[in-house]
């Protein structure tokens, strides 16, 4: 290889600090660790119910919907979320008579984040 200057190409990299993979390795997840399904290591129950209901309540909401609880929640002081949940758990929509309600929602708020 007469007259390749070694400036050129570089310096090879340095391989003390990287990790080698053995020749045939494909760099996929190691194979020790056992298949845990996505309903966890209990039976599978309900969760496929669960799972089509918490899909029909969050993600097939119209645009429009969704915009009106925004500024509904927004005017009573609670997030989109909140609203939400309470129109899917109680089965009706906040007012802003409902000040004990909303004080309730807010306290478990703040006793979540803590």
């Amino acid at each position: 290889m007469a007259g390749i200057d070694i400036k050129v190409l570089g310096a090879p990299p340095d391989l003390a600090g990287a990790s080698v993979t053995p020749a045939g390795h494909n760099g996929g997840p190691p194979l020790e660790q056992e298949h845990r399904p996505e309903w966890g290591d209990r039976g599978i129950g309900n969760y496929f119910y669960w799972k089509a209901a918490h899909r029909a309540a969050w993600h097939n909401t119209s645009p429009g919907i969704v915009m009106f609880r925004i500024r509904k929640a927004e005017r009573l002081g609670i997030t989109y979320e909140e609203y939400t949940l309470e129109i899917l758990e109680r089965g009706r929509h906040l007012q802003v008579e409902d000040v004990e309600r909303i004080a309730e929602i807010k306290r478990a708020r703040r006793v979540e984040r803590t």
